[in-house]
């Protein structure tokens, strides 16, 4: 697996490794065409590992490392393991009207645990990002398992809260050090988790909200995360005077992407929320100082059209698969 996933097809990576194993095999016969007889385990680890580089993370734990000490050793490579992409898996719930609000069936939990457990294992530390997905619910205690095994990670896109309490991801936020990047659901009492990053994550500098964002959240980042350089609101609602705040008190922020959002312009008491159809000269004037201001507020625009008839809160499982994966600042796309 690679930092950024490649545009060529499974079946073709696949090809590739069939190729390889041909090649090595070909190159075992002796001029007078009888074959070299070759042990799988004298196959050049270099080979194996672009090989195992074709595989999806199922395949790579389905135990292919038991094979022999050889696999395993390649299996374990560090150029396998920069990223962790379960993005795929979702877990099979059903809501429920007590907390967590949301009932994991015991299977889908055993097999998360399985390729969780089996990768960190093969990782042996070295992974650097780490991707769940949004309808992924990671218990309290496989959260602070996975921390304590991933010591060097920069990028984190979370899994959804509900199982997971505060004590577990202070514990985990304690363990990455080296925390750059944060993808993450919008979350109820954002305070204690920003100051957990802010007092250990001396290199954090990037962080996308998949929520709404309201002056009580705006004004946390500001408190805590005051040196934040790129921040994603995108398909989201947003208050204008949240906006305005994150503009004048994070004087540091070089990028902020609100493409997509609803842009509600703050009301006198008991009047109507009205939606902005463009932003005004006040806020195109303190953003001017952006080196990037990512806008999109078309009627024609898809995502705006989404944005709007899911009033601010996104269902992703509606639309295609990835969708929510994708970002208009590359960093923050995966």
């Amino acid at each position: 697996m690679t930092d950024k996933p490649s545009s060529r097809t499974r079946a073709q990576k696949h090809c590739d490794g069939v190729r390889l194993f041909g090649e090595v095999w070909k190159a075992g016969e002796m001029e007078d065409g009888e074959s070299l007889v070759r042990r799988w385990e004298d196959l050049d680890t270099d080979i194996l590992v672009k090989i195992f580089q074709s595989f999806d993370i199922y395949q790579l734990t389905s135990g292919i490392a038991h094979v022999c000490s050889a696999w395993r050793l390649a299996c374990c490579d560090p150029l396998l393991w920069k990223t962790l992409d379960l993005s795929m898996m979702k877990s099979n719930y059903i809501k429920i009207p007590l907390e967590p609000y949301v009932y994991v069936d015991g299977r889908s939990d055993k097999k998360l645990t399985h390729v969780l457990k089996t990768s960190l294992n093969l990782s042996r530390g070295n992974l650097m990002t780490l991707i769940f997905h949004f309808n992924l619910y990671v218990s309290d205690d496989l959260l602070t398992y996975t921390a304590e095994r991933c010591p060097r990670l920069k990028r984190l896109v979370m899994p959804a809260w509900n199982r997971i309490k505060k004590t577990g991801i202070c514990k985990a936020i304690r363990c990455w050090k080296d925390l750059e990047s944060l993808t993450m659901p919008s979350i109820a009492n954002p305070p204690y988790l920003m100051e957990e990053i802010a007092k250990n994550c001396k290199n954090f500098n990037e962080l996308k909200i998949m929520g709404p964002c309201d002056i009580f959240f705006a004004s946390t980042l500001v408190a805590y995360l005051p040196k934040l350089k790129v921040l994603s609101l995108r398909c989201s609602m947003l208050l204008k005077d949240a906006l305005i705040i994150i503009l004048d008190g994070l004087q540091h922020l070089e990028v902020l992407n609100i493409s997509h959002c609803l842009v509600i312009d703050t009301a006198p008491p008991r009047a109507p929320r009205r939606l902005l159809k463009e932003l005004d000269p006040v806020i195109l004037k303190k953003a001017s100082r952006l080196r990037m201001f990512l806008t999109c507020m078309q009627d024609s625009c898809i995502m705006c059209q989404r944005t709007k008839n899911d009033e601010g809160l996104m269902r992703w499982y509606k639309y295609e698969k990835g969708l929510w994966l994708e970002d208009e600042v590359r960093s923050l796309a995966y």
